[in-house]
């Protein structure tokens, strides 16, 4: 007898059994009472450390704060009710501590708004305020802090517009500032769901090359671009703390605003039409005006036209004066940079960039002041006969430091940095900066000596210092080295006059707190004296096992990683058990550099949305951060070897664990977000080392990036082997575990389309592989809802659980099903 089913019937089974219905759900306890956590405050201190200001936030947004209306325009992600970023963080409450005063009390600063959601936080240059937004749910108000009063006050109605940020800019004074207001004649916005389009929307090249990244979030068509207008137009006006406000400029797409370090000046740039399709608004034409501070014009600086067709590779720039600043050193002073060799890498010249200043009146042609081999990184001030500058270049990784007088370019540049930017043991660390006399920060100088604060990682450890250096002879001496072989102590501020360190302790049990290390003392207790008492929210995990391992790779590679032991491990036991590796590839040019090891197993255990930590919990052992360099000396290429180094890294780091006699190697998953996804889904492709696999927020077919990716240059018409090898979606066929996709259905990251996980899924289903795909709403490439949060977690515990840490009984249930078909 025939039995004959409707194929509607059938195609809604189909439909169940690959969709599933889940609402949000919950890790086991054991996880849940790791992630929803109190943060501790943020910390502001003065240069004086007069105040500690503390700000607070919740650790997660809800998803109905998600799901408020976003305009995606231009790159920019925006809330258009409120005008500030749909994606913004906000704090939600504020306290101060007084360290003029003989009290460690911490207190509650008056006069908060109700439903507080407070953000773009500025120093006034005396200080002793701070202005900041308020945004309400109509928009975005601006608010001033008395430091002193420890209170709060707005200043105007929630009408400002901080949809291309810089929102505050205090005049010298401290007593007004100038901020971005919403127009009176910005017209309504169009409602791109509901128009009638008027016609096809078309784009044309005249021939041109137009290699551009995969931006997302770009404009689309002219109701975008009608919106992008309206929702950047704003006045500029003069508020002051008493609340009177004038208005400073017209409307205009203001983009940024920069007073001189004297307040006489004001640098302000425009963002101007033609707008593209191609690439996001910060390379849209713009205008740079220089102003007086009382709103008068004085020069335009640059007239900069639209940017879409860049030369190829990571070191292009366009032709043409660019990275306008003020020279911070001096009253009133541009900074600007000039390509030497027409902004193509391809060009083979001595110098790549040059430096130049202009003086007011701010018109012809600036002073040279120094030519750089590579490209301009960047500038550190001192005085009229001392600053540093950096250059760097990608393809080699090479970076160089040099000392140069500012008022003489006949003199020869001391090169005192030439290294290679990757190599962490030879990095000579950061310049310590001061406030000037105009409120500008500077290279701290005493007695022709400047001094450098430096991560310190070496092969035995990290152990960060403090250096000075003699600008007349080049000598280097060391003033402090941290010690600590239990704790980690970072180094974030120094003042040669008191001769005083900030810093910050911890370990792995003792949450981030700060401090003040006075080098004059003799004993530790004498040197240090607390500024912060945060406790370890994880008392829970408080005594896992942890350390840092270091193992080779096959070919010698120096690799390290930090090892979990599961929550009560008995180690004299050693029972087998399961393992997660997390990680995320890194492209190196020498093998030296990519052996080197920067992981501290000092640092406090904290485990985040994205950690794999929580998993200790359940029984795993964690591999966290392993190294897993690619690496391509001279003329080859990282990722001419990619997939091959991939799985080396991968088989060292299970070897390593396995030698020491506490995992089950049958039993071990791999998970990563972003590349560390794409590693995933390329492990699982081309390897039988993992049980399971979880990746996260990837891009798994390269060929929809053909203009480069990560660290590759190349475009897929120069290399397109390497683009086919590297695709994880071109060996779909070959997928050998269980692989859980998640993908946040709103990503803006460069390159990963939701598209990415969606296709790719479809093509291990096609073929048959064991895979679920998790799309989550309004979440972007890092995921912010806690609902969203725990509901990842939860999806990643059942993964794990089924197919790595029961994979044996997983399997025997898939060999009973066989045998039960083949018996009938």
């Amino acid at each position: 007898m025939k039995i004959y089913i409707p194929i509607a019937l059938i195609l809604f089974a189909l439909n169940l059994s690959a969709q599933a219905d889940v609402s949000y759900q919950k890790p086991p306890q054991e996880i849940l009472e790791l992630v929803d956590v109190p943060l501790a405050p943020s910390v502001l201190l003065d240069d004086k450390k007069e105040y500690v200001v503390f700000l607070y936030r919740n650790a997660y947004k809800t998803i109905a704060e998600l799901s408020e209306k976003e305009l995606r325009l231009g790159g920019l992600r925006i809330d258009p009710k409120t005008n500030i970023s749909s994606r913004k963080t906000y704090y939600n409450n504020v306290k101060i501590k007084y360290l003029n005063k003989d009290s460690d009390e911490i207190v509650q600063v008056k006069g908060l708004p109700q439903n507080a959601r407070l953000a773009n936080f500025n120093w006034s240059p005396d200080q002793r305020k701070i202005c900041l937004t308020n945004t309400t749910a109509t928009g975005v108000e601006l608010w001033v802090f008395d430091l002193e009063t420890a209170s709060l006050q707005r200043l105007t109605e929630p009408n400002l517009n901080a949809n291309l940020g810089d929102v505050i800019n205090w005049f010298e004074d401290s007593e007004s500032v100038l901020v971005k207001m919403l127009p009176s004649a910005r017209k309504d916005l169009i409602d791109t769901e509901a128009a009638i389009p008027t016609g096809p929307t078309v784009s044309v090249n005249d021939g041109k090359k137009a290699q551009n990244r995969t931006y997302q979030d770009l404009l689309k068509n002219k109701n975008d671009e009608f919106n992008f207008e309206q929702l950047s137009l704003s006045e500029i006006y003069k508020v002051s703390l008493d609340g009177k406000k004038e208005k400073w400029l017209d409307m205009a797409m203001y983009w940024s605003l920069s007073f001189s370090p004297d307040g006489n000046y004001v640098l302000v740039s425009t963002v101007e039409k033609p707008f593209s399709y191609l690439v996001p608004y910060r390379r849209f034409p713009y205008k740079t005006i220089i102003y007086t501070k009382d709103a008068k014009p004085v020069n335009t600086l640059i007239e900069v036209p639209l940017i879409e067709d860049l030369p190829v590779g990571f070191m292009a720039v366009r032709e043409g004066k660019r990275r306008f600043s003020w020279r911070k050193d001096k009253a009133a002073t541009i900074i600007y940079v000039e390509a030497l060799d027409g902004g193509d890498p391809k060009n083979e010249v001595e110098y790549r960039d040059e430096v130049f200043q202009l003086d007011a009146p701010f018109d012809g042609e600036g002073k040279s002041l120094i030519k750089l081999t590579n490209r301009y990184g960047g500038m550190n001030w001192g005085n009229d006969e001392m600053a540093v500058v950096y250059d760097y270049w990608w393809n080699t990784r090479n970076t160089k430091g040099y000392l140069f007088n500012p008022s003489d370019n006949t003199q020869t540049p001391t090169i005192f940095e030439d290294r290679n930017y990757q190599d962490r043991y030879s990095d000579p660390g950061n310049f310590v900066t001061k406030r000037n006399e105009m409120g500008s920060y500077v290279m701290a100088i005493e007695n022709d000596e400047v001094f450098l604060l430096g991560a310190g990682y070496t092969e035995e450890g990290q152990f960060p210092f403090l250096d000075k250096l003699n600008l007349k002879t080049a000598e280097k001496t060391r003033i402090y080295q941290s010690a600590y072989t239990d704790k980690k102590e970072s180094l974030r501020d120094y003042n040669p006059k008191n001769n005083k360190l900030l810093v910050r302790i911890e370990s792995p049990t003792e949450y981030p707190n700060y401090y003040f290390r006075d080098l004059s003392a003799t004993t530790e207790d004498q040197q240090l004296s607390q500024l912060t008492y945060f406790e370890n929210p994880f008392k829970s995990i408080q005594n896992i096992e942890k350390e840092v391992i270091k193992y080779k790779r096959d070919d010698g590679v120096d690799l390290s990683a930090t090892l979990y032991l599961p929550l009560g491990y008995d180690k004299k036991k050693k029972e087998k058990m399961p393992m997660v590796l997390w990680a995320y590839p890194t492209e190196f040019k020498d093998q030296s550099s990519a052996g080197q090891n920067t992981q501290n197993p000092n640092e406090f255990t904290y485990p985040y949305y994205g950690s794999m930590i929580y998993w200790v919990t359940k029984g795993y052992v964690v591999l966290d951060d392993a190294s897993f360099p690619i690496v391509g000396e001279g003329d080859e290429e990282p990722n001419d070897s990619f997939r091959s180094q991939l799985v080396a890294n991968a088989k060292a780091a299970i070897d390593a664990v396995d030698k020491m006699g506490y995992i089950d190697r049958d039993r071990v998953g791999v998970a990563g977000h972003s590349y560390g996804a794409f590693m995933v889904a390329n492990l699982l492709s081309h390897s039988d080392l993992f049980a399971a696999g979880i990746a996260r927020s990837g891009a798994y077919n390269r060929t929809l990036t053909p203009f480069g990716f990560q660290s590759e240059e190349r475009s897929y018409w120069i290399a397109p082997e390497i683009y086919y090898e590297m695709s994880p979606f071109m060996h779909a066929d070959k997928m050998q575990s269980p692989m859980l996709l998640i993908h946040g259905e709103a990503d803006n990251n460069s390159g990963t389309y939701p598209m990415q996980s969606e296709r790719y899924f479809n093509a291990l289903k096609g073929l048959g592989a064991t895979v679920r795909l998790v799309m989550l709403p309004k979440e972007s490439h890092g995921y912010r809802a806690l609902e969203s949060v725990l509901h990842v977690l939860w999806e990643q515990d059942k993964w794990l659980d089924k197919y790595v840490k029961n994979r044996d009984k997983e399997a025997e249930k898939v060999l009973e099903k066989e045998a039960a078909t083949d018996g009938q």
